[in-house]
């Protein structure tokens, strides 16, 4: 891999509202090595590329995919099998690479396998990161049996093998809760996920559920503490939201109907929360096209009707917003979309900081992603304009991107 020279570059660095000018960023072995206002002598190897005042700034992250939904309904997801999923989760990857998006974070469903198939270079793609298997009880948001199912009282015996699908496992109970927990983070998973609500997808679940028990978070929370890793959750209505928080829970998925009180108690704790707009609206105009259940098209639209408030709400508190999608099958291709509908209630920079160095705190990575700084991964992008003042170049599927560099590798090139 050849080393890069960036010459000519305007820098946003994941933070700052004062983007430098005429900067110079120096690339090798997959990290920055120098960011300078001064004269480079480029590496003998290097490829110099001239930014010609274009802005550079990082590879942006999306916190929130399931790279193997490939479907809406998780039940066709399930019968399709495990080589559609793969394929699905190809060409969505690439799909977010092609965005800008040099990280994403897989909350459901991904695994050491995939995760091997990039680093391999099986194919290009992100950075990845992932979860596991989701944590859920019985009846919870990642239990997707019918109604008329009959139940599994046994489910987790070792003669009938614990029950899950391809994004979730069922555990009740302290006991059971640390044995998933001890089995993802056995198998590589970067932190862990659980079910603290009712959900859209789900049939047997009220959006407004509380799920897991007090003693349950706890227990997954301190697991994750001694591995130093953190817990995620799954939460929409308020209630879900501020005792996942308050039971030591580090990022809350969605957060869809948050209140005032709650945005504040968050705020106040430090927590973060990883808002998924997209993927609400998408679902409310074109679930019932794509075949979405009766039950789950009504708390798709309740949802939608107080999902952009509630960003305002989150905004009013200060809480530590993050950037992700959710997005399933064939809705992919709206990731982008995603920075049209913050902007309704963010400014540019907020959205910025948002999709680079908020959400590379919010996974313990700040200094290595979401920055333009030494010893940092080389994930940068090179934006035809200035995002700072149109988060619209943001918005348009890749196409304003003059260059995106990920690990160190040029994805795309179209400068001198």
């Amino acid at each position: 891999m050849h080393a890069l020279l960036f010459k000519n570059a305007r820098i946003f660095d994941g933070s700052s509202a004062n983007c430098a000018e005429g900067m110079t960023v120096v690339v090798a072995d997959g990290l920055i090595q120098e960011v300078s206002s001064k004269s480079v002598k480029a590496p003998s190897d290097a490829q110099v590329i001239d930014v010609a005042g274009k802005t550079l700034m990082p590879g942006m992250i999306d916190a929130h995919v399931h790279a193997f939904a490939s479907d809406v309904l998780v039940q066709k997801i399930e019968t399709l099998g495990e080589a559609y999923r793969t394929a699905h989760a190809v060409r969505m990857l690439q799909h977010a690479l092609r965005c800008g998006f040099t990280t994403v974070r897989d909350v459901g469903g991904g695994n050491y396998s995939l995760y091997r198939a990039m680093a391999d270079k099986l194919f290009t793609g992100p950075r990845f990161f992932y979860s596991g298997k989701i944590l859920s009880m019985t009846g919870g948001h990642g239990d997707f049996r019918q109604i008329e199912e009959r139940p599994r009282y046994q489910a987790m015996c070792a003669c009938e093998g614990s029950l899950f699908n391809a994004f979730c496992v069922i555990a009740d109970g302290v006991d059971e809760c640390l044995k998933a927990v001890r089995e993802e983070l056995r198998q590589g998973a970067h932190c862990i996920k659980i079910m603290g609500s009712g959900g859209v997808a789900s049939p047997t679940d009220p959006v407004w559920m509380n799920q897991y028990r007090e003693d349950e978070i706890r227990a997954i929370v301190n697991e994750c503490v001694e591995r130093r890793t953190y817990v995620s959750a799954h939460c929409h209505p308020a209630s879900a939201i501020r005792r996942c928080v308050d039971f030591g829970v580090r990022t809350i998925e969605h957060g869809t109907l948050i209140d005032a009180d709650t945005a504040a108690f968050v705020a106040e704790r430090g927590a973060y929360i990883v808002p998924t707009v997209i993927t609400i609206e998408q679902l409310a105009k074109m679930g019932r096209h794509m075949g979405f259940p009766a039950q789950s098209q009504e708390k798709a639209d309740y949802a939608w009707k107080q999902a952009i408030s509630g960003l305002d709400l989150m905004r009013s508190a200060g809480v530590k917003v993050c950037f992700g999608t959710d997005l399933l099958g064939s809705l992919y291709d709206q990731q982008c979309r995603e920075f049209t509908l913050r902007s309704d209630v963010f400014t540019p920079l907020e959205i910025l900081r948002q999709a680079t160095s908020m959400t590379a705190e919010m996974m313990m990575m700040t200094g290595q992603l979401g920055c333009v700084s030494v010893g940092a991964h080389a994930d940068l992008l090179v934006v035809d304009g200035d995002p700072l003042k149109d988060i619209a170049l943001l918005a348009a599927n890749g196409s304003k991107l003059a260059a995106i560099v990920r690990a160190g590798e040029l994805i795309k090139n179209e400068l001198r």
